[in-house]
């Protein structure tokens, strides 16, 4: 669904947002420490409005780390990660892969993304050799819309004169559709705990299966947190709030490509002490479980009368600036 042309606020994002996605996911190799034995890689990052790294990005760039360290046909099924340090995204990530176990059907490996001698990202992923075995998975929920009756990213915010308004709308690799009420905005007033949305990236990627499953990782990260905020009310702009990713996890069950409609199933059973813990099921079209997730956020929000105030007045703001200009 598209509500007609529209026009980015800026001329120097990539014509194919996916394209950022594939230069991050393209890591060089920098040999092996002489001392510790790890094998070393340097991935970059795109501009960035906040200037922090996302999250996703480097979940990806370890895992292609830890991939091209392990031989063979082994398949990549799970992971582990805590994200320690917040990324500069105008500095260069270092990945340092040490190789934990390769046995006859399984293989495990520790990644540390490092920026300045420090650790941002503590990561170790799993690999297994194709195997038949017992088979079962959750139903997808029916009833869902499909993708394409579905605004895109940028038919929501495309017209919204904001860095970050911009930056979702043009430079995200994966284009992202909201089955429930987006809350970038405006909160969600159903106070539900749970959320939906289509994701594929813009074209299509070559590359092998774990490449695919890399960049699954990398979306993974996007809209985890949004049950969280959906259950108590909040939008993404609240003035005051504070949100980062402390951890994930994350399960690869069957085969599945990032560049097809993939659909998010998320929820989240509890938020306590500043903290709050979302899972998700990810479905491939025809109704395959492909993997499952799980991410506990930090989630900061202020609640006295100056943040309420303030809150109303962006809200009228943020209305304004998505007025086309005439």
């Amino acid at each position: 669904m598209s509500t007609g042309k529209i026009h980015k606020g800026r001329n120097d994002f990539p014509e194919d947002p996916t394209d950022v996605l594939r230069s991050v996911l393209d890591l060089t190799p920098d040999g092996e420490n002489a001392t510790t034995g790890e094998l070393l890689f340097t991935g970059e990052t795109p501009p960035q409005a906040r200037g922090r790294v996302f999250g996703g990005q480097v979940m990806a760039q370890s895992l292609m780390a830890a991939i091209a360290t392990v031989d063979g046909d082994r398949a990549i099924h799970s992971m582990h990660g805590y994200f320690l340090r917040p990324g500069n995204a105008l500095l260069p990530i270092t990945f340092a892969v040490e190789t934990l176990r390769d046995g006859r059907s399984f293989s495990a490996r520790r990644v540390q993304a490092l920026q300045e001698g420090k650790t941002i990202l503590s990561l170790i992923s799993s690999f297994q050799d194709p195997v038949s075995g017992l088979d079962h998975q959750s139903p997808m929920p029916t009833g869902v819309p499909d993708p394409e009756s579905l605004p895109s990213t940028s038919d929501r915010l495309g017209r919204m004169r904001h860095p970050i308004a911009q930056e979702w709308s043009w430079a995200r690799p994966f284009d992202i559709r909201h089955v429930d009420p987006p809350i970038e905005i405006a909160p969600d007033r159903s106070e539900v705990a749970t959320n939906m949305v289509w994701m594929k990236t813009f074209s299509a990627m070559e590359g092998t299966a774990n490449l695919h499953r890399a960049a699954l990782a990398y979306a993974s990260d996007y809209t985890l947190l949004e049950p969280v905020l959906r259950r108590h009310g909040i939008s993404w702009v609240r003035p005051g709030i504070s949100v980062a990713s402390l951890d994930h996890a994350m399960w690869w069950h069957r085969p599945a490509r990032a560049d097809e409609w993939l659909l998010y199933v998320q929820s989240s059973p509890s938020a306590q002490g500043a903290r709050g813990l979302s899972t998700g099921r990810i479905y491939s079209r025809d109704g395959e479980l492909v993997a499952s997730v799980a991410q506990e956020g930090m989630i900061r929000v202020p609640g006295d009368l100056q943040y309420r105030v303030k809150n109303s007045v962006q809200s009228l703001l943020l209305k304004g600036a998505g007025r086309p200009r005439r």
